[in-house]
């Protein structure tokens, strides 16, 4: 088996009365990230490291905001559909590294709950998944509270057997 590395990043603007997701939870606070879908971009940055690993497009041509399919969609639920892609094309996550830059509210906090929804969809166990939580020490638009950008890192396996791709199943599909 062979491996291969995917990086994908990703910001949004923060609007005020938008409901803030991030790793497919519901965070409280009073402004979400601006999107054509719920906005998450730590699934964004995931999603485009597994795409960069696989040698597909990227989630903006694969997913893109001009289709009103996608309109108000769940993140997650597109990061299920390119985890459909990946069964398909043998490959199997191994590994995934994220770092959310907010400077509020803090996300340390969420980080358990993030990996609870997407550990699963990843097909990973929760110490295959690292997400870190950084402020941006009040610099730029990250730290005037105006967004929120994320980047992943994604370690995948290639010539999955089939009874490897099995396993992910139960949770994709």
């Amino acid at each position: 088996m062979a491996h291969k590395i995917g990086f994908g990043y990703d910001i949004h603007r923060l609007i005020r009365g938008r409901a803030l997701v991030l790793g497919g939870v519901e965070i409280p606070h009073p402004a979400g990230l601006l999107g054509h879908s719920d906005g998450d971009a730590l699934v964004h940055a995931v999603i485009d490291a597994l795409l960069g690993a696989m040698g597909d497009d990227d989630i903006g041509r694969l997913f893109p905001d001009t289709d009103p399919a996608y309109r108000g969609i769940r993140s997650v639920e597109l990061l299920r559909r390119v985890m459909l892609r990946m069964k398909r094309k043998r490959l199997a996550v191994v590994h995934l590294d994220t770092v959310i830059v907010a400077q509020a509210p803090k996300m340390a906090p969420h980080a358990e709950s993030m990996k609870g929804v997407l550990c699963p969809l990843l097909g990973i166990p929760k110490g295959a998944l690292g997400i870190k939580a950084k402020t941006n020490e009040g610099l730029g638009l990250i730290g005037r509270e105006k967004a929120i950008a994320c980047w992943a890192v994604a370690l995948v396996e290639t010539n999955v057997r089939r009874r490897e791709c099995a396993a992910m199943d139960t949770f994709i599909g």
